[in-house]
């Protein structure tokens, strides 16, 4: 159950401009086969089709292809990511998560593997020959954190079953514009390679369409994102998700004050490089932490519904409660509609960390030294004041300035459909609406609720779907969740096998051998 898995779109602007032939098929809500004709259009036919490439299409392929029966040529990926984890990789490692390091995810939750066994931390064992990774699963969160595995272990676990269902034989390469109905039934998927000298539009013609094309970008603050157009400073104002290593290159070399945004997972990882490259290089960085809520204790909405939190973080083993992954949390929301189940999203939601226990030695020792100070407010003016910025805060106590060499944006990513071409114009053209949380509204089988055209479905899952019957959508374990779902929707339509009890076990024999499909 990761938070960044949270990340699996494709490397393209969300808001690139269709092209001028997409523009002209743009006014028409369904296209038919003389249509896309006479526009010269090549069209390849398949029945489905997953857009968007990263770790939610990748699992999508894996579920088809292992659980459904579906033989590559009954699937086709359109992304412009040559392997399905680079985006999540490239994030990770922008939020300070090298390939060593553990990652927010449960032992189980593996989206190379359907039934989750071996666990992460058995198959650690197993590699080690130690009993330490089974230990820790066993006595956390008690008397040790919670076990997460590493993420270069996951890595290569994605890429070993990718090339065992044979994922680049279904890859085509190219930026999704707009999914649009077909007159008599299914879409039409239109899609440019921009890598082409001269890139045309190309379109797949199917039956049913997958849509895990995660976060349209980067987000910012208001103020930040107004200092960085204002005065073109992507270099001292930057995203804890984008590429900022010369932050930690000058902090190397020279004493400076960081200004750090943000109160979750991405925030504690920032911290606690800034925390080791201090006292590995003896440069006195001064670090201010803003956090816009601050929280000194246990906190929730009932007595039974709390989580810890203390010096400003609220404090959860993972980005939501386990019972949302297959408990009476998961049960619940499934049962509620419209403001009810929105109401219980504000209970469960907000922005939390992990708790760690070397992490928490080194805040300590921080705040003891004086050189770390966590406040509670927010920014309300940032101006370019020469070798330094000036950074006006509001905070209980009143106004005051800082003056920090960087600042560095760790409140997450943007998440508003409306600014993704494809899921915007499916609100347009497509019959699609929004749930009450603002994302995609979807049903349990996470079908796309108004863009069905004949016998064809829309899915979305991901980031996108987040607000419908399913909590944890942005996660390993909830990617997974949700392409069963979709599989077991497209068995029911007769469109692919259900896996049954021997069938399973074959396979996973298949899996465990790493046979090729």
């Amino acid at each position: 159950m990761t938070e960044v898995v949270d990340v699996h779109r494709q490397e393209s602007a969300a808001g690139t401009p269709v092209r001028p032939l997409a523009r002209l098929l743009a006014s028409a809500g369904a296209w038919t086969d003389e249509m896309i004709a006479g526009y010269g259009i090549p069209v390849q036919d398949t029945p489905i089709a997953t857009v968007g490439g990263g770790i939610g299409s990748y699992i999508l392929a894996d579920y088809l292809r292992v659980a459904g029966g579906v033989p590559t040529s009954g699937l086709r990926v359109v992304s412009n990511l040559s392997h399905p984890w680079q985006t999540y990789e490239r994030l990770a490692n922008s939020s300070q998560i090298s390939p060593t390091d553990r990652i927010r995810s449960d032992s189980a939750s593996r989206p190379d593997n359907l039934w989750g066994f071996p666990s992460y931390a058995l198959q650690e064992a197993i590699r080690d020959r130690s009993l330490g990774p089974l230990a820790h699963v066993f006595v956390e969160p008690i008397f040790d954190d919670y076990y997460t595995p590493r993420l270069g272990d996951v890595m290569k676990s994605i890429e070993r079953e990718a090339r065992r269902i044979r994922y680049w034989d279904m890859l085509v390469r190219g930026d999704a514009q707009l999914v649009r109905k077909r007159v008599g039934g299914g879409y039409y998927v239109l899609f440019v390679d921009e890598r082409q000298e001269d890139p045309q539009p190309m379109a797949l013609r199917v039956r049913d369409v997958h849509l895990a094309v995660g976060y349209p970008g980067l987000k910012f603050l208001p103020e930040l994102q107004e200092f960085r157009e204002r005065k073109n400073d992507h270099h001292r104002v930057v995203n804890a998700y984008e590429n900022h290593e010369h932050v930690y290159h000058a902090l190397r070399r020279r004493p400076g004050t960081v200004l750090v945004r943000g109160g979750g997972i991405v925030a504690s990882r920032v911290l606690e490089r800034l925390i080791l490259d201090r006292q590995r290089y003896g440069q006195p960085t001064r670090i201010i932490h803003l956090l816009r809520t601050y929280v000194t204790g246990s906190h929730g909405p009932h007595p039974w519904a709390r989580r810890s939190g203390k010096h400003g973080f609220a404090y959860q083993g993972f980005n939501y409660p386990k019972s949302v992954w297959g408990g009476q949390l998961k049960a619940r929301m499934a049962s509620l509609h419209g403001k009810d189940r929105a109401d219980v999203y504000e209970e469960i939601g907000g922005t939390t960390t992990a708790y760690r226990r070397e992490w928490q030695r080194q805040l300590r020792t921080a705040r003891e030294e004086g050189w770390y100070h966590a406040v509670c407010g927010t920014i309300s003016d940032l101006q370019d004041t020469g070798p330094k910025l000036t950074a006006r805060m509001r905070v209980e106590q009143g106004e005051f300035e800082v003056e920090p060499d960087f600042v560095i944006d760790c409140t997450g990513l943007n998440a508003e459909v409306t600014e993704h071409q494809v899921l915007r114009d499916l609100l347009v053209h497509g019959g699609a609406q929004l749930n009450p949380l603002g994302r995609m509204d979807v049903k349990g089988s996470f079908e796309l609720i108004g863009a069905d055209s004949g016998p064809g479905r829309v899915y979305v899952t991901g980031a996108a779907s987040l607000g419908g019957p399913f909590p944890g959508v942005d996660t390993f374990l909830g990617l997974q969740i949700a392409a069963q779902e979709v599989v077991d929707d497209i068995a029911r339509r007769g469109h692919c096998r259900h896996l049954g009890p021997i069938a399973s076990t074959l396979e996973w024999l298949r899996w465990a051998t790493g046979r090729q499909l």
